[in-house]
């Protein structure tokens, strides 16, 4: 494959991955979620609803497809229908949120110089400037209220409870649709905004559809084969030929097809089946290919998902001096013992100077040495404090690592004495 031939792949790859915005799967909430919004543009129906699903699992990507779908689909969608998105983290009070509201729907010269007593006038007028020279008309508007949680806090909840109000009594034609990561959302609404709130929620889940015989696994390399393979009537890669695309697609058929490959894949569906996830390592891997390296391996899926499951702990617990190594594996025998009870200094100095009075190669510490030792611990917050009466040596402490990350940051480590590592896998106290 010609230098040129391999950058255009990258290019197309790259561009499929990042700027792909077709939606797959989840036919059923798409298709309620396309009707809602139509009835909305199409009828000047009124509607509310919450979709919820956890980060990543798609639902601002749906709700864009949806709204590309109806603005190329329906020539008059732009013209009788107004979108405005609002996002948590931007707009941290009702007052951002309707000058934002204000300049999206572009109402700026209607609003200039007026005076308002409440949000309410104000949003009100705004609504009514979009009324037209027709009686009992109206543009429709859609309000898309992105990490909808954070709207929950703003003072008296009046954005929320004034957009409600607004669909339930039919005032204007608008459609309020909030996503949210958050499934008690319905509980973070004070009662009089509960209770004007149609109560529609939608849950989106990352993965296979809802009653799918499809398992976790295929469903991840089914997306792989999505974003990787190249499609022989691509317009975008016209200078390559049709004889390079079919190499780089039976490339991309035997990677997938590798039983190694899917051992990786499944250790990523088992850590988190996300699809932003996969794309990253996905973009990793393409973005290494080069002259030399010029299709897909296994290795690089390997490397990138071991980057992925570092444990940043264990690189905290391989960088202790001997003496605090030894302190955390004598709490780790400590919580053994003691069913995870919670430990002071004096239980751990005690366990400390019984395991160094054993060996005589271990050199004896002085118990203030200790004591620094341990307080370089909590600092470094491997252990936290649960009460404060007392003298400090006898305050009670819970150990934040478990037992298998001691273990690996001890393997790794270079160095550690024997006796350290002998007494850290046994099971004897």
């Amino acid at each position: 494959m010609s230098g040129d031939s391999l950058l255009s792949i990258r290019n197309y790859l790259k561009n499929k991955i990042f700027n792909n915005q077709v939606y797959l799967g989840n036919e059923k909430q798409r298709n309620r979620v396309l009707e809602l919004l139509q009835r909305t543009a199409e009828q000047g129906e009124s509607n509310s609803m919450l979709l919820i699903g956890p980060k990543g699992s798609g639902k601002t990507k749906l709700v864009n497809s949806v709204l590309k779908d109806l603005q190329a689909n329906q020539k008059t969608f732009n013209d009788d229908c107004i979108i405005v998105k609002l996002h948590g983290l931007l707009h941290t009070n009702d007052r951002l949120a309707l000058k934002s509201i204000t300049f999206q729907m572009n109402l700026d010269n209607a609003v200039d110089g007026k005076v308002f007593g409440s949000f309410a006038e104000n949003l009100a007028f705004l609504l009514a400037c979009l009324k037209t020279g027709e009686k009992h008309t109206s543009k429709s508007v859609i309000f898309i209220l992105e990490e909808f949680d954070l709207f929950c806090g703003h003072h008296n909840q009046t954005l929320l409870y004034n957009l409600f109000d607004i669909s339930q009594s039919a005032q204007a034609p608008i459609c309020v649709l909030g996503i949210t990561c958050r499934i008690d959302v319905i509980q973070l609404l004070e009662k009089r905004v509960k209770s004007r709130f149609s109560h529609r929620q939608m849950f989106l889940y990352p993965g296979p559809e809802e009653n799918s015989e499809i398992s976790d696994l295929d469903f991840a390399l089914d997306r792989l084969k999505y974003y990787l393979e190249i499609p022989l009537s691509e317009k975008n890669l016209a200078k390559t030929s049709s004889t390079v695309k079919k190499k780089w697609n039976t490339s991309i058929q035997t990677l997938l097809n590798d039983k190694k490959f899917k051992n990786i894949i499944q250790r990523l569906t088992d850590l988190e089946l996300n699809e932003n996830i996969l794309k990253l390592i996905l973009a990793k891997c393409v973005f290494a290919l080069n002259n030399k390296n010029q299709i897909l391996t296994v290795q690089q899926f390997e490397k990138e998902l071991n980057l992925l499951e570092k444990d940043d702990m264990v690189k905290i617990l391989q960088d202790l001096s001997f003496l605090e190594l030894c302190l955390i594996v004598a709490m780790k025998h400590q919580c053994d013992i003691y069913d995870n009870n919670p430990m002071n200094f004096e239980m751990i100095f005690t366990r400390y100077v019984k395991f160094a009075n054993k060996h005589s190669s271990m050199q004896s510490v002085q118990r203030p040495v200790v004591m620094k030792a341990f307080e370089h611990i909590e600092k470094l917050e491997l252990i936290s404090m649960i009460g404060h009466q007392g003298k400090k040596e006898y305050r009670f402490f819970k150990l934040l690592v478990t037992p298998h990350q001691i273990s690996e940051a001890i393997s790794r480590s270079s160095g550690v004495p024997t006796e350290i590592v002998q007494w850290s896998n046994s099971s004897l106290a």
